[in-house]
């Protein structure tokens, strides 16, 4: 096998690795729920709610609060994180200025134990019952932020959609005018891609992969 033909099936290789590890991306699920969820309320009459990113990134707290139970989601066992810890721990990891929380006005949480599409997350898993319509359709809201995220990159995967009645121009305020982004996970209105599907181990297995591929090539060519 020559250097040339050696090169080609390396770059072959390379990109249907790539291929393989970017398929499930999208450019954010939070931001795709958070329109489905405005689409409802307007089709309702009722109007659409300001995406506010430290919200948004609040909600993705919140969920890691969880530390991937999702048993303690819904049902007898159900939980919540205490109020204190917005101000003493889920505003700090966002950046958001402590002084800024507004009055959650109700929230929307989830879990499942395989990814799916933001339209079926918010039909299937957030809207289960009329509570949970008469919280999407509360007229105390003036602003929303959602967020999504697998438990250190995979299932079981979370959803939130937090609700507030905070100003728009005034509340959940990032220091410095920029939400911190963490991972895993994402959140919405951070005008940041994102993939609440993306298996990072996934991802290293296919690098692994790759690698000892290239090696064996090498191996075989004599180099």
């Amino acid at each position: 096998m020559g250097i040339s033909t050696w090169v080609l099936l390396a770059s072959l290789l390379f990109v249907s690795v790539s291929a393989a590890t970017q398929m499930n991306v999208t450019k954010n699920p939070a931001d795709e729920l958070v329109a489905v969820l405005n689409d409802n309320r307007t089709a309702h009459k009722s109007p659409a709610l300001y995406d506010n990113p430290g919200l948004g990134c609040i909600a993705l707290q919140y969920i890691k609060a969880y530390q991937g139970d999702c048993g303690a989601v819904g049902g007898p066992d159900a939980k919540k994180p205490a109020d204190s810890q917005f101000a003493e721990t889920f505003a700090p990891n966002c950046g958001v200025e402590a002084s800024t929380l507004s009055p959650i006005t109700g929230r929307l949480l989830g879990c499942e134990t395989k990814y799916v599409h933001p339209a079926q997350a918010f039909s299937n898993i957030l809207i289960e019952s009329s509570k949970s319509l008469e919280i999407l359709y509360n007229k105390n809201h003036t602003q929303v932020g959602a967020a999504v995220s697998g438990s250190d990159g995979g299932s079981p995967y979370f959803w939130c959609v937090l609700f507030s009645s905070g100003k728009t121009n005034s509340s959940f305020v990032a220091e410095g005018g920029v939400v911190k982004i963490t991972r895993p996970g994402c959140f919405s209105g951070a005008n940041d891609e994102c993939s609440g599907a993306y298996d990072w181990s996934r991802s290293s297995r296919m690098w692994a992969f790759f690698t000892t591929a290239l090696i064996a090539m090498g191996f075989a060519c004599g180099l």
